[in-house]
């Protein structure tokens, strides 16, 4: 938890310092088109990657035949159209090393172990389990089909149409 905590506070104040750096060479205009390019780019790759990422995900949860690897794979193309969005330098170098190949399957090769795919209705991501849980083989995961679970008005809330057995 410390470590995405640290990246969270700490990318800022390198992207500031990145802003200053390549401002210092380049010049504020420049740095300034640089940053409104990379936008624009990664506004495009994720209308344009984001949609066919979309549309084999479709075709394959149709085909029953979806695997963890194409997912996480089409999920690290989104996220890297995002980081391009993002306005920064680190993060863009991050998003478009996202859509370089290689690089994907080198972090598929990272996240594997704490994927769960069961079938295209079933995708799940584990983080490191107690020691506990390993050793008991017990899971804290509750896995309901759409028959077990029925979800019901709360008659309580105050955004609630139905409240003492009528209609609002």
């Amino acid at each position: 938890m410390r470590i995405p905590l640290a990246i969270l506070l700490l990318l800022p104040l390198a992207e500031i310092a990145t802003f200053v750096f390549v401002g210092k060479y380049i010049g504020v205009l420049a740095t300034l088109a640089l940053i409104i390019l990379s936008g624009v780019v990664g506004l495009l790759l994720l209308r344009i990657q984001g949609a066919g990422v979309l549309r084999r995900l479709q075709t394959e949860s149709r085909n029953e035949k979806g695997s963890a690897r194409e997912i996480t794979r089409g999920a690290m193309i989104v996220v890297g159209a995002f980081l391009l969005l993002i306005p920064g330098f680190l993060t863009d170098i991050l998003g478009i090393l996202l859509f370089i190949p290689f690089v994907r399957e080198f972090v598929w090769s990272l996240v594997r172990p704490h994927v769960t795919f069961a079938g295209a209705s079933h995708f799940s991501y584990r983080t490191n389990t107690s020691s506990t849980e390993r050793d008991t083989g017990r899971s804290t995961v509750i896995d309901l089909d759409t028959e077990d679970y029925q979800r019901e008005p709360n008659r309580q809330s105050p955004w609630s149409s139905v409240r003492d057995g009528r209609e609002d």
